[in-house]
């Protein structure tokens, strides 16, 4: 791999800051210029497609909040919820994004915007009818229901949208298609803040106590926009003349028609027997359920000891699910010789980023909760989804300049001092709560996640063996799943105990909470350090079979 680096060193001609920099705005401009002028039919996916990110990274910031003080839930419970909905909808991708091939790009996105407009409504719902509220009330299920619904059909719409970028634009303009799509679901997202800081503190009398059904119902409009967009946008008739201008600018640049296949999927496949990992898999969740850990219920059992002079508590049905897990994976994997768990190296480097990306759950998971606890009666608190919701500009911003900078770097190091550049400034927040800590913890994370995350998709393309790359790459996603599952079980415990409901700033411990975050987050890159040598050892010879 260095000697690979060292080449392109001796090829590339160096650029000076300022150089890299004007170079990354003029990218940013020609972004800017390419969707101004992209055909209509990708006008139906792309504008749609702003507006989706704005309302589901608006709905993450405040569903939190609405958990707990309309719903009436404990901090714990309302982080489960978390999990269910971003974990799910993971989970959701795997299950339905082989139907938008089915179906077609103007179909699936057509049904998943009704699906999601249908679940928005149930949660808008939940507390405008006047249910009662409470774990398991009228109100719970409703919003979980609408939830529920929400993660079924965005499980489609994703897939959905980036194959209708791949569908209206050419190998050649796809690159820019994908940046375009990416760059304007950051804007969304950073724009929901204004709206649901507005919406809310202009309807708090009107929907009581805080107004967040307001900008729920703020947000079922939002939807609904973008299906009629969709809609008109999207066409058979500006599906069918996209169709023919992306034929004609091939030709035109000489370029054959697009393999649509992925790598080695032409190879036979065993039928496999997945009987016995699915009955292992509910086996989990079952247990999961029955532990205290989840909810807690007749079924709880603990079993508590002294050891020394150190109190051991254990939940049975707990560990149990975890072992039913272990069960599920090795079952699993015992029928998938050739799956990529097998390559340790590779198991390693993805599973080892998961403390990082811990940081990544907690702008959701905590962030929110935080501001407007942590700094009650201050600006932070009064517009807590506008600052909760700085990191997708400063990404929109950024992404561009720090490749730029750091283009012909090597990958595994770029990873080094990635992440540690993204965990080392949560320790800033070990104080305490102060605004211009918080935003440089954001800026300096925000600068150390355009370092890395981009790389860890080309490393896991430069080590998946030849034909194996769509494997690897899909595989590469499940720890970022985990992540968002486990993040949300523990989360709501550390709020309840450092950063409770109606306590006064004064009496919270928020500096030990990031505290400990951030010893979870160093952990990757501490991980990467050690495991340096074996990581790069034969990496080259590899990246070449």
């Amino acid at each position: 791999m260095s000697e690979i680096i060292e080449d392109q060193k001796t090829e590339t001609p160096s650029k000076s800051f300022s150089e890299v920099v004007k170079d990354s705005f003029k990218e940013l401009g020609e972004t800017f210029v390419a969707f101004v002028k992209a055909p209509k039919a990708l006008w139906g996916v792309n504008v749609p497609y702003i507006l989706e990110g704005l309302v589901y990274f608006g709905i993450l910031t405040i569903l939190g909040k609405y958990s707990s003080e309309n719903v009436a839930l404990e901090d714990t419970q309302a982080s489960l919820i978390y999990s269910f909905v971003t974990g799910g909808i993971t989970f959701s991708m795997l299950i339905f994004g082989g139907y938008a091939d089915k179906l077609g790009v103007r179909k699936s996105l057509a049904i998943s915007f009704i699906g999601m407009l249908l679940g928005r409504v149930l949660i808008s719902l939940s507390r405008s009818i006047g249910l009662a509220n409470g774990l398991w009330s009228p109100m719970f299920f409703s919003m979980c229901g609408g939830l529920l619904i929400m993660v079924l059909f965005y499980g489609l719409y994703q897939p959905a949208a980036y194959a209708g970028v791949k569908r209206y634009t050419t190998p050649k303009t796809a690159a820019m298609g994908y940046a375009v799509i990416y760059g304007l679901m950051n804007l969304g997202a950073f724009f929901s803040g204004f709206i649901s800081s507005f919406t809310r503190r202009s309807f708090a009398k009107t929907f009581p106590p805080n107004g967040l059904d307001a900008v729920f119902w703020v947000y079922v409009g939002i939807t609904l926009i973008s299906l009629l967009l969709t809609l008109i946008l999207l066409s058979k008739k500006t599906d069918k003349a996209a169709i023919a201008n992306v034929k004609a600018a091939m030709e035109k640049d000489g370029l054959e028609a697009r393999d649509d296949e992925e790598d080695g999927s032409s190879i036979a496949k065993e039928k496999i027997n997945n009987i016995p990992v699915i009955i292992y898999s509910v086996l989990t969740v079952a247990l999961f359920l029955m532990s205290n850990l989840a909810f807690s219920n007749p079924l709880n059992f603990d079993i508590k000891f002294t050891v020394l002079v150190f109190n051991v508590w254990i939940d049975f049905f707990f560990v149990l699910s975890i072992v039913a897990f272990a069960v599920a994976v090795a079952e699993f994997l015992r029928r998938r010789p050739e799956h990529p768990f097998r390559d340790k190296r590779f198991a390693f480097f993805i599973f080892i980023l998961i403390p990082v990306q811990t940081l990544f759950a907690h702008n959701w998971l905590t962030i929110p909760y935080y501001l407007d606890r942590a700094f009650a009666g201050s600006i932070v608190s009064k517009y807590f989804e506008v600052f909760s919701n700085i990191n997708p500009i400063l990404i929109f911003i950024l992404a561009p300049i720090v490749a730029g900078l750091t283009a012909r770097a090597n990958v595994y190091k770029m990873m080094i001092y990635g992440t540690i550049v993204m965990a080392l400034p949560t320790f800033l927040l070990a104080t305490g709560p102060n605004l211009y800590l918080f935003l440089t913890y954001v800026l300096f994370s925000t600068i150390g996640e355009a370092m890395w995350q981009p790389r860890f998709l080309q490393w896991i393309a430069e080590v998946a063996p030849k034909g194996m790359t769509g494997l690897y790459m899909g595989v590469g996603q499940f720890p970022w799943f985990l992540t968002k599952v486990i993040t949300g079980f523990y989360s709501g415990w550390f709020l309840m105990h450092y950063v409770p409901l109606d306590t006064p700033p004064s009496e919270m411990h928020t500096g030990m909470m990031w505290f400990i975050y951030g010893l979870i987050a160093i952990i990757s890159p501490v991980g990467l350090i050690l495991a340096k040598k074996w990581m790069l050892k034969g990496f080259k010879l590899k990246a070449e079979d």
